[in-house]
């Protein structure tokens, strides 16, 4: 019995390295830095996964006005981490986007549109009852970098 405990933890900790191998921290001074105890975002062998980004302009730390501004500053710090992997917006396979209210949905899907080609990626929009900051936009991806 504990030869076989033995040889399973051996197989989960080799296990474990491959995984650990296969992720990366992705960080650019481009994109805001994290405002809390994650990455910008994570490579995870061909796919990488970007965290929430809202609308902070990362030369000066602070947060744009308006939902058109807001849904480009997201945008671009988006194309920022993707840039920093050697990935655009083309190689993207999901996005969700959380919106203050629905009533900018229009506004957010055409300068969504705007920064995307076809094929499309997936997407989810929600309306949630608050983002960080306070802030109108706050978008996330999956962008397959192969």
């Amino acid at each position: 019995m504990v030869f076989c405990f033995m040889v399973e933890w051996g197989k989960f900790q080799k296990f474990k390295l491959e995984v650990e191998a296969m992720l990366k921290a992705i960080q650019t001074n481009q994109a805001p830095a994290a405002i809390g105890p994650y990455s910008q975002a994570i490579q995870a062998g061909d796919f990488v996964y970007v965290s929430g980004q809202i609308p902070i302009n990362p030369s000066t730390g602070e947060v744009v006005e308006g939902i058109e501004k807001q849904t480009k500053q997201v945008l671009e710090n988006i194309k920022a981490i993707l840039d920093e992997v050697g990935a655009d917006f083309s190689k993207a396979v999901k996005f969700t986007i959380y919106l203050n209210s629905m009533n900018d949905f229009a506004v957010v899907n055409e300068i969504y549109g705007s920064y995307l080609t076809e094929p499309y990626p997936a997407r989810a929009t929600v309306e949630v009852s608050r983002l960080p900051k306070d802030v109108l936009v706050e978008m996330d991806v999956v962008v397959y970098t192969k």
